[in-house]
């Protein structure tokens, strides 16, 4: 399963908001990769996600695979939308 997001922080995924992503998805045994300008990491590293550089209205790809993706998603979608980091994209 994948998704897109787009991501609004001013900051871009810095330290807090890379925190904060990682910190929400460890608990989840899926296996999860952030994949920026064709460079994909795990999810669950903290210096993974913050080598990417990601910048404030860049689209990220988010993908899953596991026993336990769909809760894994919506928790990533409710951390983007409630704090601030980003929004789900649609392309076209």
């Amino acid at each position: 399963m994948k998704k897109m997001y787009k991501i609004t922080s001013t900051e871009g995924i810095h330290a807090r908001p890379a925190a904060l992503l990682v910190t929400s998805v460890t608990p989840f045994q899926s296996d999860i990769k952030l994949t920026y300008e064709e460079k994909s990491v795990n999810l669950k590293s903290i210096m993974g996600v913050m080598s990417l550089g990601v910048k404030t209205g860049s689209v990220v790809e988010i993908s899953a695979d596991g026993p336990d993706v769909a809760t894994l998603f919506q928790t990533i979608t409710e951390v983007m939308l409630s704090k601030a980091i980003g929004e789900e994209w649609q392309e076209g």
